[in-house]
């Protein structure tokens, strides 16, 4: 019996053994028959390489592109512009590894029949060690969905997805750089606003703003970094028609001044006017050459007043928390002291609830409007410490008819209050409690 069981025992072994052979000598077979059918690469090149980029098409003028020294991609014909680096990237990654999707014909005599006689496109491809590939894209194919394409010296013809043609299939409009402004929106430390009867200046220290002109005063960082946003996201609205071109020019000069807007970054300063003509705005950059009309939420954007930009929050503090809380009104007091997470106040631990539905009310308080004058004795003084004690806000509020005005000490500005938020403020200092006790189990 155990003679028996071994025989067996190596007939399945021999059996297994051969079965794996087998297996693998098929997958073998049929990975060398994959490889065989692949459709072949047209092209196989470091993208970073091309120095030169050249499309040809008929009965329009060649577009011919190169890289500086910095790496950029310019357009050198029709006419010197800036190139929309995104756009030439698209297109130079569509060629460097371009593969086909079917082998037509090995070795052909006639490019006539697949419409590469006279390509429909011609793409001229220059590497920085002066050798050259030029790619003639012809007519699609029957069935649709793909177009027949080739190599210049090649004999092979093959076919291409539509979708590689249209992406390589590129007009001046669609490579020229359209921004109005080309500063690095990271690096501008300054911006003015020209208005008819007023220059506001903006300066940037790291991620702040703050108003220089007409007068030093406090920034809503919010509103100057979304007017940045729109200057360096201004792009040029154009068909290319000359016509079209002529006609915003005159419009640009009877349309009515809204402001002009001067950037500054490492590289220099950069200017935009905008005009408004009925509901349309138009743009004229020191950038580049012409008049196009522009978004109107540009427009918005830099027809706003001196006011609009000023911080109205009475309070630096944010949304960092306090470390201490100071509030003297008339002949109450209110001294409030963080530890860890509990709030204090002589010796009594306070409740955390009322204690921060003041400092909601301290951090929201807004001005409803800037004033001149009107401030005098004022009753109520106001600190909150916070960044671990490196920042102090001291604010002291006056009566003043039937509301009330605010003045920080290191402000000079005046800040009009709604007495609504006043009587908020002070109800929610009257309202903070001890903590309830925990009954010991």
């Amino acid at each position: 019996m155990k003679f028996r069981g071994l025989i067996v025992a190596t007939v399945v072994l021999l059996a297994l053994v051969g079965a794996l052979y087998w297996s693998g000598k098929h997958k073998a077979a049929d990975d060398a028959t994959a490889t065989k059918d692949a459709p072949p690469a047209i092209l196989k090149l470091d993208e970073a390489s091309i120095t030169k980029l050249e499309i040809k098409k008929k009965d329009v003028a060649p577009l011919v592109l190169s890289k500086t020294n910095s790496g950029d991609w310019q357009i050198l014909q029709p006419k010197l512009f800036g190139a929309d680096q995104s756009t030439v990237s698209g297109v130079l990654g569509s060629l460097a590894s371009l593969n086909s999707e079917r082998l037509v014909e090995e070795k052909t005599s006639d490019l006539k029949p697949y419409g590469l006689d006279q390509p429909r496109i011609e793409v001229d491809l220059t590497e920085k060690n002066n050798r050259s590939h030029r790619l003639l894209i012809g007519e699609d194919t029957p069935t649709g969905g793909a177009v027949y394409a080739a190599l210049a010296g090649d004999p092979r013809v093959f076919t291409i997805a539509s979708y590689t043609k249209t992406s390589v299939d590129k007009s001046l409009n669609d490579l020229r750089d359209k921004r109005l402004l080309t500063v690095n929106p990271d690096k501008i430390s300054r911006v003015e606003l020209i208005r008819k009867n007023q220059t506001i200046e903006f300066g940037r220290d790291k991620d702040e703003w703050q108003i220089l002109k007409p007068k030093p005063l406090r920034a809503d960082s919010y509103q100057v970094g979304e007017l940045v946003q729109k200057l360096t996201g201004a792009r040029m609205d154009f068909s290319g028609d000359d016509a079209d071109a002529k006609k915003s020019a005159s419009l640009f000069a009877s349309a009515t001044p809204v402001a002009a807007a001067k950037v500054t970054d490492s590289s220099g300063t950069q200017e935009i006017q905008i005009r408004k003509s009925k509901d349309i705005y138009y743009g004229k950059s020191s950038v580049v050459e012409g008049v196009y009309k522009v978004q109107s939420d540009l427009g918005q954007a830099i027809d706003k007043s001196l006011d609009d930009f000023r911080n109205k929050k009475i309070f630096d503090f944010g949304f960092s928390d306090p470390s201490k809380v100071e509030m003297h009104n008339g002949t109450k007091a209110l001294f409030l002291v963080r530890n860890g997470s509990d709030w204090w106040w002589n010796g009594k631990k306070m409740d955390a609830g009322t204690v921060q539905s003041l400092i909601a009310k301290l951090r929201d308080l807004s001005t409803s409007k800037f004033v001149e004058s009107g401030f005098s004795n004022p009753p109520i003084e106001i600190s909150v410490t916070s960044d671990d004690g490196k920042h102090i806000d001291k604010v002291s509020i006056a009566k003043s008819g039937d509301s009330y005005i605010a003045k920080p000490d290191n402000d000079a500005s005046l800040y009009g209050l709604d007495s609504n938020a006043v009587d908020d403020l002070q109800k929610a200092a009257d309202e903070i409690k001890p903590a309830t006790a925990v009954p010991s189990k």
